[in-house]
């Protein structure tokens, strides 16, 4: 009987020090299979014949092609196995210079030599996991875009100041806030929601048949449940605060989820230079004054049914009038069709729901109906 070996995940080391890939290799090559190359084309010209390597760590200062040289062409690549490769920068020293040059550049992590091993390995595991999450990401949309018709919005939550939170407490701090981020989100989305992460401190959120104003809605909640949130570090109590970009495929001139989640990464770019703590769609800053009354109005009708089933009809009692109101574009297309004389008025009247909202209503598309809102 042959026994089936796991491969171990394919890392990139790119270095002119010989000395120094091989220590690096030292320290990581029972966790990883490693590549070596001694310059940035070398280096370029690996991953062009080498699809199998998942993640690209590479020194700055090398002949022929650097490493900005080369984080720029990767980026820049047509091939989407290249250009999402999770890139690790390492330099001599921590200056702050090069660590914003390379963040700008588009690298996924920035780190020193002489990182502890324990350190090194977690890092570069995160960027493993990573890139798998990417990949599975790329299938999923494919799934949604196939399901659901190109009808998908796509919301980039971003950790203000990230790095600075990670300079000032450590790397660790960071991945608390990190871990924390994550859970909420998966407690609040939607079950035929797609979380992914993209970067450390950052996440995508892509939803079937969802508007902006749902999304925004969703996005400013959980913006404000993070700024509840307080962690002790030593002395020091610890806050932080979100910025989200917001895109869909009908807002946005029908755009595929690639050009949706480039569209939303960019619109919490511009979040972030106006201070951050916002929420940034096609329309400019998201509020709770104009983020529109029917995604204030809106609930999951699949997560009613399931408190119903599940024996807690009180809080779907709670929101009745809400799940009436998100009923109504299929009760009266059900009542079109069928001419069952489902006595709509009568119904509105006991749900205290005005002409302006059934107005509001039935502009929303049939493939709203099962819920546009989060949990939450």
């Amino acid at each position: 009987m042959t026994e089936v070996v796991a491969q171990l995940p394919r890392v990139l080391i790119v270095d002119d020090s010989r000395m120094v890939r091989a220590s690096l290799s030292k320290q990581i090559r029972d966790k990883f299979d490693i590549r070596e190359e001694a310059d940035g084309e070398a280096g370029w010209q690996a991953l062009l014949l080498d699809p199998t390597i998942e993640v690209v760590i590479s020194d700055i200062g090398m002949p022929r092609l650097d490493g900005f040289g080369l984080l720029q062409r990767i980026r820049g690549s047509r091939l989407s196995r290249i250009n999402s490769l999770p890139v690790l920068i390492i330099s001599g020293e921590d200056e702050d210079e090069a660590r914003t040059k390379a963040q700008t550049l588009g690298a996924t992590d920035f780190i020193t030599k002489g990182t502890p091993r324990v350190e090194l390995i977690a890092r570069i595991e995160a960027l493993v996991k990573l890139a798998q999450t990417r990949r599975e990401l790329e299938e999923s949309r494919e799934q949604l875009v196939r399901r659901n018709r190109g009808d998908v919005s796509v919301m980039v939550i971003q950790v203000d100041r990230y790095d600075d939170l990670c300079t000032n407490f450590g790397h660790s701090v960071g991945q608390l806030v990190h871990r924390k981020l994550s859970k909420l989100l998966s407690a609040k989305v939607r079950k035929e929601d797609t979380i992914a992460h993209l970067a450390e401190g950052q996440f995508a959120v892509i939803s079937p048949s969802a508007d902006l104003d749902a999304c925004g809605a969703f996005a400013l909640r959980l913006r404000r449940a993070i700024e509840t949130i307080v962690m002790t570090y030593k002395e020091h109590r610890i806050r932080v605060s979100l910025t989200v970009g917001l895109a869909s495929a009908h807002g946005d001139a029908s755009l595929s989820l690639e050009q949706l989640l480039q569209l939303a990464a960019s619109r919490v770019a511009e979040g972030s230079m106006l201070g951050g703590n916002r929420v940034v769609s096609e329309s400019g800053e998201v509020t709770t004054e104009n983020v529109g009354r029917f995604s204030r109005l809106a609930v999951s009708v699949d997560h009613a049914l399931t408190q119903i089933r599940t024996g807690s009809k009180d809080e779907a009692r709670k929101r009745l009038r809400e799940i009436v109101y998100t009923l109504m574009p299929l009760l009266e297309f059900i009542d079109n069709e069928y001419h069952v004389g489902i006595p709509m008025a009568e119904l509105a009247e006991k749900a205290q729901i005005t002409s302006l909202d059934l107005h509001t209503a039935s502009a929303a598309t049939a493939s709203q109906w099962s819920g546009t809102q989060w949990r939450g």
